[in-house]
């Protein structure tokens, strides 16, 4: 705690530590696999489901996710942004960034990928996402795929009912509770704080109607009245 200080955005020194702790305890994996001689034949993901917890626990805000906005359970980038580092030996360049976006359902095919595995037919038919491989092997490739989607029907202490679309550095969200838009670059803009719905309505027409599009062909659920 004595770290802390009012120009910072991060001052919970429990939070702090249960990070470091993390950090510590992925090494000693890394280690166990050096010292089984594994490391050479083990693709390590690290991940997270969602940004980080921006509320309040025992009095104190957890954490922030600076600079992005808001937090785990909305659909701005600091709920949806999340780490994501791969060590594949051999494949895997060390040090490398890939820009291309990516989402969790992509982790399924690409584990199917790595272990030259087919996996149940009728089962990979219906399951959303793509083989992150190629990526893996070289971090400037894009894939065949332009827009992410995400579908929020819920409340939560950061977000009301919301879906939202990523088409490369456009970002559109739409609230069910009053209907409205919000369109964002997030290449010039990864806060999210200069709402462009005005400034580009041919363009939030078109997202509006792919992403209507999209939670129709998947049957997405509709918030109800409580």
């Amino acid at each position: 705690s004595r770290k802390t200080g009012p120009d910072l955005y991060h001052k919970n020194a429990a939070y702090a530590a249960m990070v470091s702790s993390l950090d510590e305890s992925v090494g000693r994996i890394l280690a166990g696999l050096e010292e089984r001689s594994l490391a050479e034949n083990t693709v390590v993901i690290f991940a997270s489901d969602n940004g980080g917890f921006v509320n309040r626990w025992q009095g104190e805000q957890v954490t922030n996710n600076h600079p992005l906005r808001s937090g785990k359970g909305s659909l701005y980038e600091g709920g949806i942004r999340v780490p994501l580092l791969v060590r594949w030996p051999g494949v895997t360049h060390p040090g490398s960034v890939c820009h291309e976006p990516v989402c969790s359902t992509d982790f399924y095919p690409t584990i199917l990928d790595i272990a030259d595995l087919e996996g149940d037919t009728a089962h990979n038919a219906a399951v959303d996402g793509l083989s992150l491989v190629p990526l893996f092997r070289d971090s400037s490739v894009r894939l065949n795929r332009d827009i992410l989607y995400f579908h929020y029907p819920h409340y939560y202490a950061t977000t009301s009912p919301v879906s939202a679309l990523r088409a490369r550095d456009w970002k559109l969200l739409h609230y069910y509770e009053d209907d409205h838009l919000e369109l964002y670059n997030l290449a010039e803009d990864p806060g999210e704080s200069r709402n462009l719905v005005s400034r580009y309505p041919d363009r939030v027409l078109r997202l509006r109607r792919a992403l209507d599009n999209w939670r129709e062909s998947v049957a997405a659920p509709e918030p109800q009245p409580h």
